[in-house]
């Protein structure tokens, strides 16, 4: 299960007085629109000195570590136009850019 922060309560107060949301939220990633879960992703892991997190689905997360450890996420695949240009996620971001936001199923590890 994905862990809530303090950033996860942005998208929530980002509405309008009626309750209408004031923009959608896109997933880092894929640039699919976000679904009900959130989960935070640091492009340069903390471990690495990284502070910055973006938003992203759950699948799209899951997908990024399970092909790329912290050191390449660091030297190579800070951004996501650099992801998108590795093999495995630039397929994987091909197949799921017409699944719903809330879309999930298990994801191969490396």
């Amino acid at each position: 299960m994905a862990r809530r922060s303090k950033q996860d309560d942005w998208a929530d107060e980002a509405q309008d007085e009626s309750g209408v949301p004031a923009a959608i939220v896109h997933c880092w990633l894929c640039e699919r629109p976000m679904g009900s879960v959130t989960e935070w992703h640091h492009p340069v892991p903390k471990s690495r000195g990284g502070k910055i997190k973006e938003p992203v689905h759950p699948i799209c997360h899951e997908t990024i570590h399970a092909n790329l450890t912290n050191s390449d996420l660091a030297k190579r695949y800070a951004t996501p136009g650099a992801l998108r240009e590795h093999e495995v996620i630039g397929r994987f971001v091909e197949w799921v850019a017409s699944k719903p936001a809330d879309f999930n199923a298990p994801t191969k590890k490396r």
